[in-house]
């Protein structure tokens, strides 16, 4: 392990845990192990999708904005409490994303259509709790850029149709993977990336250009009054991140400090 370089804003560490400060309170996070840092739990790896994206940009290639198409046929499912099969997770959330809610969101890249958080499969009504016919129901959650809300349509696997919308503000689930990588594109390309790019220089001996060439976990930050620079004042009422980047098959690098607010596009540093 090479010395830590202090002029770096970003540091490689080697340890498998780092000490995290979420808010005003310390919080302990253990990070993966290099073996398994490409199979994470609500901090995913920058997959092939973000990968194939950053190869077309960096070709000078676009991407190709996202269409509402048609509920797809039934596919193959499940039964009862069942966990929700990839033709139904595709199914329902093409249910979900209308014309009306796509013409009216924003995603993460700020192309229209709402930002995918996730599917799951809902819980039964009280009343349906002993009935083993009870209808399958998924609940499909959103987060729109356009105004920060959190979006959830709770449709019903049998009928097709959405039965419930709910919508939330300053509510920040947990960042996906096509959000990490958005947020790792950002500070990349923000002076103050020149640390991580610094560091992953240091590791590989190559030049940081995508968030193809790392493996990502993440955080959702919420502002503490008087704990960050102002650009971050509406870090929970926007959606913001910490990254923990890993050089693939290398080292974690060290941008705890660090902290991507994806609403307003914007990078800033704890003090």
């Amino acid at each position: 392990m090479r010395k830590i370089v202090h002029r770096h804003l970003g540091k490689v560490v080697a340890g498998a845990a780092i000490a995290v400060a979420g808010t005003a309170v310390m919080v302990g996070i253990t990070l993966p192990g290099s073996a398994g840092a490409d199979e994470q739990d609500g901090g995913s790896a920058a997959g092939t999708t973000a990968q194939e994206r950053a190869a077309l940009r960096e070709q000078g290639g676009a991407v190709r904005p996202g269409v509402v198409e048609r509920a797809p046929a039934q596919g193959e499912k499940g039964k009862g409490r069942d966990p929700l099969t990839d033709d139904e997770m595709k199914r329902v959330e093409r249910i979900a994303v209308n014309r009306q809610l796509f013409n009216a969101t924003e995603n993460v890249e700020g192309e229209r259509g709402p930002q995918r958080i996730g599917v799951d499969l809902a819980e039964p009504e009280t009343a349906e709790l002993d009935d083993p016919n009870a209808p399958r129901r998924a609940d499909v959650t959103f987060y729109d850029y356009k105004d920060d809300t959190l979006v959830t349509k709770t449709v019903n696997l049998d009928t097709g149709k959405v039965e419930k919308t709910g919508t939330q503000h300053d509510v920040q689930p947990p960042i996906s993977r096509d959000e990490m990588t958005e947020a790792a594109e950002l500070l990349i390309a923000d002076p103050l990336g020149a640390g991580l790019k610094a560091d992953f220089k240091d590791a590989t001996g190559k030049e940081l250009a995508s968030p193809g060439q790392l493996m990502l976990n993440s955080m959702v930050y919420r502002a503490t009054p008087g704990a960050q620079p102002a650009v971050l004042d509406a870090c929970g009422e926007h959606r913001c991140v910490r990254l923990f980047p890993k050089v693939k098959n290398g080292p974690w690098i060290d941008s705890r400090d660090l902290v991507i607010d994806l609403s307003a596009r914007k990078v800033g540093k704890l003090g």
